[in-house]
């Protein structure tokens, strides 16, 4: 019997037994669902922790000097004792590294914290606050959507004032024109000279709620108490080979600074991209393990449904059998046939799962803020997977149906 043959008598099986053959498919689908959901929220979730998430918080072909980590998960008591114990980044830390910069970097300091905004009509609500020099707004994409940016001979006076993100606008202006009003941060009133266009927002959470100053400016003493201290530098090249070689310089001169013996550890951190996202890594493999883990439950039970159908069928058609092996049947000609039409079961199951995973991952999107995006190897894989689960789940019932004796079988249906 050729495979085709096989294939065709198996879908007439399901035609002539629809209820029974949806029942048999049922858990085949509903792992196969599950898998392409999950995997599709995780790819989706990769994807956006690697465009939005760290590009919006950080930016391509950027790295930053702090003098502990900002991203850091399962951080142990005696790992935050350390970092307590290293030296802060300092203003004057910054010519020295600066100078040793290849040309083509952008650099800029900030020191940033959480702090109370008010107008005079309005009470104060916590905004993120920035203290900021250098070259903040190209490194961070940020532009004006009116008024315009801080200027450099207002970074060098420390001018009073501020740009701010649109939800410190609607929050605090919703109806009036905000450019060249006052806000009052820490009791001290700053001018409003620009409004920056819309970032969105980082799941669901709103990255526009900030206010950015000069560090030259009264507000730094409010981000960091202690005179001269800063929470870091931010460095931007053009290329991910200038970006290395800067973050060499970089570590090159604060060792330096900071007398450091080759053998003695960095006391201060160098953060990318990647190892902003190494925390979403881990938790990234737990949701994988179970990604795979709860499918694979499904999946199992699909396979019991489908070998316990498929012996019943064989139970049922021992009489079609005998007659097919009386009529020069082979034993192959007989496994093949309910090989092929468990695998066929499986893999229909299969493909609506797939249908319904790629709609659940959907419906995920539209109603939370996880983003979704179904991978190619899932869809892959999930063929591949309600196939094979048919075979083996098939292979006991095949091979008990090829097994049987054709007069016995024409026998017993007698």
């Amino acid at each position: 019997m050729s495979f085709l043959e096989a294939i065709r008598l198996a879908l007439s099986q399901i035609r002539a037994h629809k209820l029974k053959s949806f029942f048999t498919l049922l858990g085949v689908t509903i792992g196969v669902m599950f898998l392409i959901a999950v995997v599709a929220v995780i790819n989706g979730m990769g994807r956006y922790m690697e465009e939005e998430f760290a590009g919006k918080l950080m930016g391509v072909n950027t790295f930053t000097l702090r003098h502990r980590p900002y991203f850091e998960m399962n951080t142990t008591d005696e790992e935050w004792r350390s970092y307590a114990r290293r030296q802060r980044i300092m203003r004057h830390d910054v010519e020295p590294v600066v100078a040793a910069l290849p040309p083509d970097i952008l650099w800029a300091i900030e020191s940033r914290d959480n702090i109370p905004v008010s107008t005079k009509d309005m009470r104060p609500r916590d905004v993120e606050a920035f203290a900021v020099d250098g070259q903040f707004f190209e490194i961070r994409s940020l532009n004006a959507a009116s008024g315009r940016l801080i200027a450099p001979h207002e970074f060098a006076m420390g001018a009073k004032v501020v740009v701010i993100g649109q939800d410190v606008k609607k929050r605090f202006f919703p109806t009036t024109e905000a450019l060249g009003r006052e806000l009052r941060i820490g009791g001290v009133p700053y001018r409003i000279i620009g409004v920056m266009e819309e970032q969105g927002s980082v799941f669901g959470l709103s990255v526009d709620k900030f206010v950015v100053a000069p560090m030259n400016s009264p507000m730094a003493r409010l981000l960091n108490r202690r005179f001269g201290v800063i929470d870091g530098i931010i460095l931007k090249s053009n290329s991910m080979l200038g970006m290395q070689e800067g973050m060499e310089r970089v570590r090159q001169v604060m060792r330096g600074r900071h007398k450091l013996r080759p053998s003695q550890p960095d006391d201060f951190s160098i953060e990318t991209t990647e190892s902003a996202l190494t925390f979403w890594a881990k938790i990234e493999n737990i949701l994988v393990m179970a990604g795979v883990v709860l499918p694979a439950l499904g999946l199992l039970v699909g396979a019991i449904v489908i070998m316990n159908i498929m012996l019943v069928a064989v139970a049922q058609r021992t009489r079609e059998i005998g007659i097919r092996k009386s009529l020069g049947a082979r034993r192959r000609d007989i496994l093949s046939q309910f090989l092929v039409e468990a695998a066929t079961l499986s893999t229909i199951g299969a493909a609506f799962g797939i249908l319904l995973g790629m709609g659940l991952a959907a419906i995920v999107e539209q109603a939370s803020p996880m983003p979704a995006s179904v991978a190619p190897w899932s869809v892959v894989t999930a063929v591949i997977l309600g196939a094979g689960v048919g075979i083996v789940s098939g292979m006991y019932p095949a091979a008990r149906a090829a097994r049987l004796d054709p007069i016995v079988a024409l026998r017993q249906e007698l």
